[in-house]
Parts: structure tokens; sequence; C-alpha cells
């Protein structure tokens, strides 16, 4: 499990950055898509959720995952020393590549600079679905 995600809130708007310390049920429960709620306040670098916790329908059908490898990418037939990673995959290490890099953008800036970047990867088949 990564250290942090961003959460899309319901009733849309920007989108919510967490921290893997504010997840209040198990970490192996929390994936992508499953439904959780929150509280949100503002931080210095934008929205930040906290006391995050999975919906109780969402908490049933919670099961164990096995850890999956570290992605290793599909060899791109041009060139064969180029690996071509996932979407989701290249948005998680653009991630942290910004904060890294700068770590006073906002979630706003991440997510904006984040998407052109993956449409601009995605014209040039840099990365799949």
């Amino acid at each position: 499990m990564r250290g942090y995600g961003f959460v899309a809130p319901d009733d849309g708007g920007e989108d919510v950055f967490v921290h893997v310390n504010d997840l209040l049920d198990d970490k192996w429960v929390f994936s992508p898509g499953v439904n959780v709620e929150f509280q949100v306040m503002e931080s210095g670098r934008g929205l930040k959720g906290y006391d995050v916790r999975l919906l109780p329908e969402a908490r049933k059908d919670a099961a164990p995952r096995q850890a999956e490898p570290a992605t290793q990418g599909r060899p791109s037939d041009e060139d064969p020393t180029c690996e071509i990673l996932s979407t989701a995959d290249f948005r998680q290490e653009l991630t942290e590549a910004f904060i890294q890099a700068a770590p006073e953008l906002t979630g706003a800036q991440i997510v904006s600079l984040r998407e052109r970047i993956i449409r601009l990867a995605a014209t040039h088949e840099w990365v799949e679905d």
C-alpha cells in the first residue's frame, strides 16, 4: 500500500488528499473504488481527508488481498528496453514525483498537472489501460 492517495467526493469538486495514517480501518481493506466516509480540512496544500473509514456496505465486501508483485510494465514492440506502464501506475508515479519535487503544490495543482501529462503520454502510447 502506498502512503497516500486521493478520494473523489460524491458531490464532485476537488479530489481530497488522504495519508495512510488517516485510515481508521485495516489498510488492506482499502482499494481503488471502495466507498468511504471521511472528514475534510483545509491544509496549506489543499484539501486533506482524515478519519477515513469504509462505509458499512463496503465493509462486508472487503476481503484480505494477497500482496501483488510490483508492476513490471509491458515491453514495447518498437523498443525492447522500454516498459509501458498502466495509466494507474503512471498516475501514482507522477503523484509521488510531484510531492517529492515540489511539496508546496496543492492537491488541485497535482491533479491538474498529472492529468495533462497522462493525456500527453497516452497520445504517444507511453501508457496503456
